[in-house]
Protein backbone atom coordinates (compact mmCIF):
# COMPACT_ATOMS: atom_id res chain seq x y z
CA UNK A 1 0.00 0.00 0.00
CA UNK A 2 1.06 3.50 -0.54
CA UNK A 3 2.32 4.81 2.76
CA UNK A 4 0.45 7.68 4.16
CA UNK A 5 3.71 9.86 3.90
CA UNK A 6 3.54 10.00 0.35
CA UNK A 7 -0.24 10.94 0.23
CA UNK A 8 -0.02 13.87 2.85
CA UNK A 9 2.99 15.20 0.99
CA UNK A 10 1.09 15.27 -2.43
CA UNK A 11 -2.52 16.14 -0.46
CA UNK A 12 -4.58 13.52 -2.26
CA UNK A 13 -7.17 12.95 -0.87
CA UNK A 14 -10.41 12.56 -4.08
CA UNK A 15 -11.83 9.20 -3.45
CA UNK A 16 -11.37 6.53 -6.14
CA UNK A 17 -14.52 6.71 -9.27
CA UNK A 18 -17.41 4.23 -8.82
CA UNK A 19 -17.84 1.76 -10.85
CA UNK A 20 -18.93 2.80 -14.40
CA UNK A 21 -19.15 -0.98 -16.15
CA UNK A 22 -18.11 -4.06 -16.10
CA UNK A 23 -14.08 -4.42 -16.52
CA UNK A 24 -13.32 -6.16 -20.63
CA UNK A 25 -11.21 -6.77 -23.12
CA UNK A 26 -10.70 -6.74 -27.01
CA UNK A 27 -8.87 -7.24 -30.20
CA UNK A 28 -7.93 -6.24 -33.75
CA UNK A 29 -5.23 -6.48 -36.07
CA UNK A 30 -2.73 -3.65 -35.93
CA UNK A 31 -0.71 -3.93 -39.38
CA UNK A 32 2.22 -6.69 -40.05
CA UNK A 33 5.66 -6.59 -39.11
CA UNK A 34 8.28 -8.71 -40.40
CA UNK A 35 5.40 -10.84 -42.04
CA UNK A 36 3.62 -11.43 -39.02
CA UNK A 37 0.31 -10.04 -37.73
CA UNK A 38 0.44 -7.57 -35.15
CA UNK A 39 -2.42 -7.41 -32.76
CA UNK A 40 -3.90 -4.11 -30.52
CA UNK A 41 -5.86 -5.06 -27.42
CA UNK A 42 -8.05 -2.65 -25.10
CA UNK A 43 -8.49 -3.87 -21.59
CA UNK A 44 -10.68 -1.64 -19.10
CA UNK A 45 -11.57 -1.74 -15.75
CA UNK A 46 -14.64 -0.96 -14.17
CA UNK A 47 -13.53 2.55 -13.25
CA UNK A 48 -13.33 3.39 -17.23
CA UNK A 49 -9.65 3.81 -16.86
CA UNK A 50 -8.19 1.66 -20.47
CA UNK A 51 -5.35 1.08 -21.99
CA UNK A 52 -4.11 -0.09 -25.86
CA UNK A 53 -1.29 -2.63 -26.00
CA UNK A 54 0.66 -3.75 -29.11
CA UNK A 55 2.87 -7.11 -29.04
CA UNK A 56 5.28 -5.41 -30.41
CA UNK A 57 7.39 -4.99 -28.23
CA UNK A 58 5.19 -5.00 -25.43
CA UNK A 59 4.32 -1.19 -26.20
CA UNK A 60 1.38 0.43 -24.06
CA UNK A 61 -0.04 2.78 -27.12
CA UNK A 62 -2.25 4.55 -25.02
CA UNK A 63 -3.63 4.66 -21.30
CA UNK A 64 -6.48 6.94 -20.25
CA UNK A 65 -6.73 8.12 -16.75
CA UNK A 66 -9.49 10.30 -14.79
CA UNK A 67 -8.41 13.50 -13.97
CA UNK A 68 -10.14 15.53 -11.02
CA UNK A 69 -12.82 16.80 -12.87
CA UNK A 70 -13.82 13.29 -14.17
CA UNK A 71 -12.94 13.68 -17.46
CA UNK A 72 -10.32 10.87 -18.76
CA UNK A 73 -6.66 12.09 -19.96
CA UNK A 74 -4.25 9.70 -21.92
CA UNK A 75 -1.16 10.45 -20.11
CA UNK A 76 1.60 8.38 -22.20
CA UNK A 77 3.52 9.51 -25.26
CA UNK A 78 3.15 7.30 -28.25
CA UNK A 79 3.24 7.10 -32.18
CA UNK A 80 -0.25 7.11 -34.68
CA UNK A 81 0.60 3.55 -36.49
CA UNK A 82 2.34 0.53 -36.00
CA UNK A 83 4.83 1.67 -38.56
CA UNK A 84 5.43 5.07 -37.06
CA UNK A 85 7.05 2.74 -34.24
CA UNK A 86 8.76 0.30 -35.98
CA UNK A 87 10.48 3.68 -37.86
CA UNK A 88 11.33 5.27 -34.47
CA UNK A 89 9.91 3.72 -31.19
CA UNK A 90 12.16 6.74 -28.60
CA UNK A 91 11.20 3.41 -26.55
CA UNK A 92 7.66 5.30 -25.92
CA UNK A 93 5.60 2.35 -23.68
CA UNK A 94 7.68 -1.19 -23.62
CA UNK A 95 9.69 -3.28 -22.81
CA UNK A 96 13.50 -2.46 -22.47
CA UNK A 97 16.14 -5.78 -22.50
CA UNK A 98 17.21 -7.95 -22.72
CA UNK A 99 19.79 -5.68 -20.17
CA UNK A 100 17.95 -2.53 -20.20
CA UNK A 101 20.19 1.16 -19.61
CA UNK A 102 23.05 1.13 -20.64
CA UNK A 103 26.30 -1.60 -20.92
CA UNK A 104 29.73 0.51 -21.44
CA UNK A 105 31.39 -0.39 -24.75
CA UNK A 106 28.99 -3.26 -25.40
CA UNK A 107 31.04 -5.60 -23.80
CA UNK A 108 31.19 -7.57 -19.92
CA UNK A 109 32.48 -10.89 -18.44
CA UNK A 110 30.43 -14.00 -17.02
CA UNK A 111 32.72 -16.55 -15.59
CA UNK A 112 35.83 -15.35 -16.79
CA UNK A 113 34.26 -15.40 -20.18
CA UNK A 114 34.11 -11.50 -22.53
CA UNK A 115 31.07 -11.11 -24.71
CA UNK A 116 30.44 -8.19 -26.84
CA UNK A 117 27.18 -7.03 -27.43
CA UNK A 118 25.60 -4.93 -30.31
CA UNK A 119 26.41 -0.91 -29.53
CA UNK A 120 23.67 1.34 -30.39
CA UNK A 121 24.28 4.42 -28.23
CA UNK A 122 28.03 5.61 -29.81
CA UNK A 123 30.39 3.32 -28.47
CA UNK A 124 27.69 1.47 -25.93
CA UNK A 125 24.62 -0.83 -25.94
CA UNK A 126 21.46 0.57 -24.95
CA UNK A 127 18.23 -1.32 -23.86
CA UNK A 128 19.29 -4.44 -25.28
CA UNK A 129 21.27 -3.19 -28.49
CA UNK A 130 19.54 -2.51 -32.08
CA UNK A 131 16.80 -4.94 -31.81
CA UNK A 132 16.36 -5.27 -27.68
CA UNK A 133 13.06 -6.60 -26.65
CA UNK A 134 11.10 -3.40 -27.63
CA UNK A 135 11.69 -4.23 -31.29
CA UNK A 136 10.37 -7.94 -31.74
CA UNK A 137 7.49 -9.38 -31.84
CA UNK A 138 5.85 -10.89 -28.54
CA UNK A 139 3.14 -13.50 -28.01
CA UNK A 140 -0.49 -12.01 -26.37
CA UNK A 141 -3.14 -13.27 -24.56
CA UNK A 142 -5.68 -11.05 -22.55
CA UNK A 143 -8.43 -12.10 -20.37
CA UNK A 144 -10.62 -10.62 -17.37
CA UNK A 145 -8.94 -12.28 -14.42
CA UNK A 146 -10.18 -11.86 -10.67
CA UNK A 147 -12.25 -8.83 -12.19
CA UNK A 148 -9.65 -6.99 -13.28
CA UNK A 149 -8.61 -7.02 -17.28
CA UNK A 150 -4.53 -8.77 -17.81
CA UNK A 151 -2.70 -9.39 -20.76
CA UNK A 152 0.40 -11.32 -20.72
CA UNK A 153 3.43 -11.47 -23.11
CA UNK A 154 5.79 -13.75 -23.69
CA UNK A 155 9.08 -14.27 -25.67
CA UNK A 156 12.08 -16.31 -26.73
CA UNK A 157 15.31 -14.57 -27.33
CA UNK A 158 17.37 -17.10 -28.93
CA UNK A 159 20.79 -17.69 -27.93
CA UNK A 160 23.18 -15.05 -29.28
CA UNK A 161 20.56 -12.46 -30.29
CA UNK A 162 22.23 -9.00 -29.70
CA UNK A 163 25.26 -11.01 -28.66
CA UNK A 164 23.66 -11.85 -25.09
CA UNK A 165 24.23 -15.57 -24.05
CA UNK A 166 21.58 -17.68 -23.24
CA UNK A 167 18.47 -18.46 -24.73
CA UNK A 168 16.24 -16.32 -22.70
CA UNK A 169 12.35 -16.61 -22.48
CA UNK A 170 10.61 -13.74 -20.99
CA UNK A 171 7.20 -12.59 -19.23
CA UNK A 172 5.64 -9.57 -19.49
CA UNK A 173 2.41 -9.24 -17.79
CA UNK A 174 0.17 -6.13 -17.35
CA UNK A 175 -3.09 -5.67 -14.94
CA UNK A 176 -5.09 -2.67 -14.86
CA UNK A 177 -6.53 -3.05 -11.56
CA UNK A 178 -9.31 -1.94 -9.42
CA UNK A 179 -7.78 0.52 -8.04
CA UNK A 180 -7.28 2.40 -10.86
CA UNK A 181 -3.46 0.70 -10.82
CA UNK A 182 -0.86 -0.17 -13.95
CA UNK A 183 0.28 -3.08 -12.58
CA UNK A 184 3.40 -4.67 -14.23
CA UNK A 185 5.30 -7.98 -13.82
CA UNK A 186 8.29 -8.96 -15.57
CA UNK A 187 10.05 -12.55 -15.44
CA UNK A 188 12.55 -13.98 -17.03
CA UNK A 189 14.40 -17.84 -17.35
CA UNK A 190 17.76 -18.91 -19.09
CA UNK A 191 19.62 -21.89 -20.29
CA UNK A 192 22.96 -20.18 -20.12
CA UNK A 193 24.17 -17.47 -17.48
CA UNK A 194 23.50 -13.99 -19.09
CA UNK A 195 22.73 -10.82 -18.27
CA UNK A 196 18.96 -9.54 -17.64
CA UNK A 197 17.43 -6.48 -16.74
CA UNK A 198 14.08 -5.40 -18.24
CA UNK A 199 12.64 -1.72 -17.41
CA UNK A 200 9.13 -0.68 -18.33
CA UNK A 201 9.58 2.84 -20.41
CA UNK A 202 6.62 4.73 -20.69
CA UNK A 203 6.95 8.25 -21.24
CA UNK A 204 4.66 10.26 -18.91
CA UNK A 205 2.52 13.22 -19.05
CA UNK A 206 0.23 13.44 -16.69
CA UNK A 207 -1.74 16.84 -18.34
CA UNK A 208 -2.31 14.31 -21.64
CA UNK A 209 -0.06 13.61 -23.97
CA UNK A 210 0.87 16.26 -25.83
CA UNK A 211 -0.18 19.18 -23.46
CA UNK A 212 3.44 20.17 -23.15
CA UNK A 213 6.29 20.35 -21.07
CA UNK A 214 6.63 18.29 -17.80
CA UNK A 215 8.77 20.51 -16.28
CA UNK A 216 5.68 22.15 -13.87
CA UNK A 217 5.60 18.20 -12.75
CA UNK A 218 6.19 17.64 -9.03
CA UNK A 219 8.18 15.06 -8.90
CA UNK A 220 9.28 13.07 -5.49
CA UNK A 221 11.76 10.14 -5.47
CA UNK A 222 12.39 7.88 -2.37
CA UNK A 223 15.77 7.91 -2.75
CA UNK A 224 19.37 9.45 -0.69
CA UNK A 225 21.74 8.27 -3.51
CA UNK A 226 22.39 8.13 -7.09
CA UNK A 227 25.09 6.43 -9.05
CA UNK A 228 27.04 9.27 -10.98
CA UNK A 229 27.53 8.97 -14.64
CA UNK A 230 30.47 10.36 -16.96
CA UNK A 231 30.20 12.06 -19.91
CA UNK A 232 28.86 9.06 -21.99
CA UNK A 233 26.34 8.42 -19.19
CA UNK A 234 28.47 5.20 -17.97
CA UNK A 235 28.08 4.95 -14.92
CA UNK A 236 31.41 5.33 -13.00
CA UNK A 237 30.57 2.76 -9.95
CA UNK A 238 30.25 5.25 -7.14
CA UNK A 239 27.22 5.86 -5.26
CA UNK A 240 26.59 9.38 -3.90
CA UNK A 241 24.20 11.81 -1.70
CA UNK A 242 21.73 13.43 -3.85
CA UNK A 243 22.05 16.20 -0.88
CA UNK A 244 23.05 19.76 -1.96
CA UNK A 245 22.66 18.58 -5.67
CA UNK A 246 20.13 19.10 -8.29
CA UNK A 247 19.09 15.79 -7.53
CA UNK A 248 17.56 16.55 -4.27
CA UNK A 249 13.95 15.47 -5.18
CA UNK A 250 13.22 14.00 -1.26
CA UNK A 251 10.42 16.30 -0.97
CA UNK A 252 8.10 17.35 -4.16
CA UNK A 253 9.09 20.13 -6.10
CA UNK A 254 8.86 21.04 -9.99
CA UNK A 255 11.19 19.30 -12.40
CA UNK A 256 12.05 22.54 -14.03
CA UNK A 257 13.26 24.19 -10.61
CA UNK A 258 17.09 22.95 -10.28
CA UNK A 259 17.08 21.42 -14.45
CA UNK A 260 19.17 24.57 -15.14
CA UNK A 261 22.26 22.99 -12.84
CA UNK A 262 22.32 19.99 -15.55
CA UNK A 263 23.12 21.73 -18.64
CA UNK A 264 23.72 20.81 -22.37
CA UNK A 265 26.74 19.58 -23.46
CA UNK A 266 27.91 19.23 -27.02
CA UNK A 267 26.83 15.72 -27.15
CA UNK A 268 24.38 15.76 -24.48
CA UNK A 269 21.11 18.22 -24.39
CA UNK A 270 20.64 18.13 -20.73
CA UNK A 271 18.35 17.58 -18.27
CA UNK A 272 17.82 14.57 -15.98
CA UNK A 273 18.54 11.07 -17.21
CA UNK A 274 19.87 10.09 -13.38
CA UNK A 275 19.24 6.17 -12.03
CA UNK A 276 18.75 6.93 -8.24
CA UNK A 277 18.93 4.73 -5.23
CA UNK A 278 15.43 3.35 -3.88
CA UNK A 279 15.48 3.40 -0.10
CA UNK A 280 14.34 -0.23 0.94
CA UNK A 281 15.50 -3.94 0.70
CA UNK A 282 15.40 -4.31 -3.00
CA UNK A 283 13.22 -7.68 -3.61
CA UNK A 284 10.50 -6.03 -1.68
CA UNK A 285 7.39 -3.81 -3.00
CA UNK A 286 8.29 0.04 -1.60
CA UNK A 287 7.68 3.36 -2.94
CA UNK A 288 9.92 4.53 -5.55
CA UNK A 289 8.61 7.87 -6.83
CA UNK A 290 5.58 10.24 -7.20
CA UNK A 291 4.56 12.72 -9.35
CA UNK A 292 1.74 15.50 -10.08
CA UNK A 293 0.66 17.90 -12.12
CA UNK A 294 -1.55 20.29 -10.77
CA UNK A 295 -2.85 21.29 -14.35
CA UNK A 296 -5.03 18.07 -14.46
CA UNK A 297 -4.99 16.95 -10.28
CA UNK A 298 -3.62 14.07 -11.79
CA UNK A 299 -0.92 12.10 -9.59
CA UNK A 300 0.90 8.92 -10.19
CA UNK A 301 3.07 7.08 -7.20
CA UNK A 302 5.41 3.94 -8.17
CA UNK A 303 6.56 1.11 -6.02
CA UNK A 304 8.78 -1.10 -7.13
CA UNK A 305 11.00 -4.22 -5.68
CA UNK A 306 13.87 -3.41 -7.56
CA UNK A 307 16.57 -1.45 -6.46
CA UNK A 308 16.78 1.56 -8.84
CA UNK A 309 14.45 4.43 -10.63
CA UNK A 310 16.18 6.08 -13.60
CA UNK A 311 14.33 9.11 -14.29
CA UNK A 312 14.59 11.03 -17.68
CA UNK A 313 13.31 14.33 -18.34
CA UNK A 314 12.76 13.96 -21.83
CA UNK A 315 16.27 15.39 -23.31
CA UNK A 316 16.63 13.93 -26.21
CA UNK A 317 12.67 14.89 -27.65
CA UNK A 318 12.76 17.17 -30.42
CA UNK A 319 9.82 17.58 -32.23
CA UNK A 320 8.67 14.01 -32.51
CA UNK A 321 4.63 13.83 -34.39
CA UNK A 322 2.39 11.84 -31.52
CA UNK A 323 -0.84 10.78 -31.83
CA UNK A 324 -3.99 12.76 -32.31
CA UNK A 325 -1.73 15.53 -34.32
CA UNK A 326 0.14 16.07 -31.62
CA UNK A 327 4.30 17.14 -31.49
CA UNK A 328 6.81 16.06 -28.57
CA UNK A 329 9.39 18.34 -28.07
CA UNK A 330 12.38 18.50 -25.60
CA UNK A 331 10.92 17.58 -21.71
CA UNK A 332 7.19 16.71 -23.10
CA UNK A 333 7.44 13.73 -21.42
CA UNK A 334 9.32 12.00 -18.53
CA UNK A 335 10.11 8.25 -17.37
CA UNK A 336 10.18 6.26 -14.29
CA UNK A 337 12.06 3.38 -14.91
CA UNK A 338 12.58 1.27 -12.07
CA UNK A 339 15.89 -0.88 -12.41
CA UNK A 340 18.89 -2.83 -11.38
CA UNK A 341 21.57 0.11 -11.35
CA UNK A 342 22.87 0.86 -14.95
CA UNK A 343 26.37 -1.07 -16.30
CA UNK A 344 25.67 -3.04 -13.22
CA UNK A 345 26.80 -6.40 -14.91
CA UNK A 346 30.32 -4.48 -15.44
CA UNK A 347 30.42 -3.60 -11.58
CA UNK A 348 30.48 -6.82 -10.33
CA UNK A 349 31.67 -7.48 -6.69
CA UNK A 350 31.16 -3.69 -6.13
CA UNK A 351 29.74 -2.64 -2.70
CA UNK A 352 25.79 -1.76 -3.02
CA UNK A 353 25.58 -2.66 -6.76
CA UNK A 354 23.64 -5.42 -7.59
CA UNK A 355 23.51 -8.40 -9.54
CA UNK A 356 22.08 -8.95 -12.89
CA UNK A 357 23.36 -12.05 -13.92
CA UNK A 358 20.48 -14.96 -14.74
CA UNK A 359 21.72 -18.57 -14.28
CA UNK A 360 20.21 -21.57 -15.37
CA UNK A 361 18.02 -22.75 -12.27
CA UNK A 362 17.12 -18.98 -11.18
CA UNK A 363 14.26 -16.66 -12.15
CA UNK A 364 14.42 -13.03 -12.84
CA UNK A 365 11.28 -11.42 -11.62
CA UNK A 366 10.49 -7.69 -11.13
CA UNK A 367 7.07 -6.17 -10.26
CA UNK A 368 6.11 -2.48 -10.09
CA UNK A 369 3.03 -0.52 -9.87
CA UNK A 370 1.80 2.87 -10.92
CA UNK A 371 -0.72 3.86 -9.12
CA UNK A 372 -3.27 7.13 -10.22
CA UNK A 373 -4.71 9.40 -7.65
CA UNK A 374 -6.63 12.72 -7.91
CA UNK A 375 -5.98 16.55 -6.02
CA UNK A 376 -9.66 17.53 -5.02
CA UNK A 377 -11.49 19.79 -7.34
CA UNK A 378 -11.47 22.51 -4.54
CA UNK A 379 -8.12 22.18 -3.89
CA UNK A 380 -6.99 22.10 -7.94
CA UNK A 381 -8.97 24.78 -8.54
CA UNK A 382 -7.35 27.07 -5.67
CA UNK A 383 -4.15 26.84 -7.06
Amino acid sequence: MITASILALFAIAAPLPAPVGAPSVSVEDWGTFEGKTAHLWTLVNDKGMKMKVTDYGTIITELWVPDSRGSMVDVVLGRPTLQDYVDRTQYFGCTAGRCANRIAKGTFSIDGKEYKVSCNNGANSLHGGARGFDKRMWTGKAEVKNGEPTITFTYVSPDGEEGFPGTCEARVTYTLTALNELAVEMQAVSDKPTCVNLAHHSYWNLAGQGQGSILDHELMLAADDYTPVDASLITTGEIKSVLGTPLDFRQPKPIGRDIGQLPATKDDPGGYDHNFVVRGEPGRMRNAAAVRCRRTGIAMIVQSDQPGIQFYSGNFLDGIPGKAGTTYDKHGGLCLETQAFPDSINKQGKEGWPSVILRPGGFYTHSMRHAFKTMPVEALEAK
